[in-house]
């Protein structure tokens, strides 16, 4: 996986600014549901939000990891129960890419 230009993190960032999480982790932390729907978020949408609920920080700073891993995305910024993924989808849907619908955005 190949890392990303400062420029694009920027960009991403911009984007990411005006976005809802789409995704949250509860109590019952990193299940394989959340994880299936994680990657069906990115596969359609390419940038998202997940909200990730919990009081300990290295507990959800593992969990960002885990599902960065596993959903093979990009982790774009962390603050604090909020992480922004990114993943390049293969077929880019026009109508569901927020890099396509937010694209003004980042002029």
């Amino acid at each position: 996986m190949a890392s990303l230009s400062i420029q694009e993190i920027k960009r991403l960032r911009q984007i990411g600014h005006s976005l809802n999480p789409v995704v949250m982790i509860g109590s019952q932390g990193l299940t394989e549901n959340v994880i299936e729907e994680t990657l069906r978020a990115l596969n359609d949408h390419e940038l998202i939000k997940v909200k990730v609920v919990g009081e300990d920080r290295e507990v959800r700073s593992q969990v960002i990891e885990t599902l960065a891993q596993q959903s093979q995305s990009h982790v774009v910024q962390k603050i604090g129960k909020i992480v922004l993924l990114y993943k390049k989808s293969a077929q880019q849907n026009q109508k569901l890419s927020n890099l396509v619908r937010f694209a003004h955005l980042s002029n």
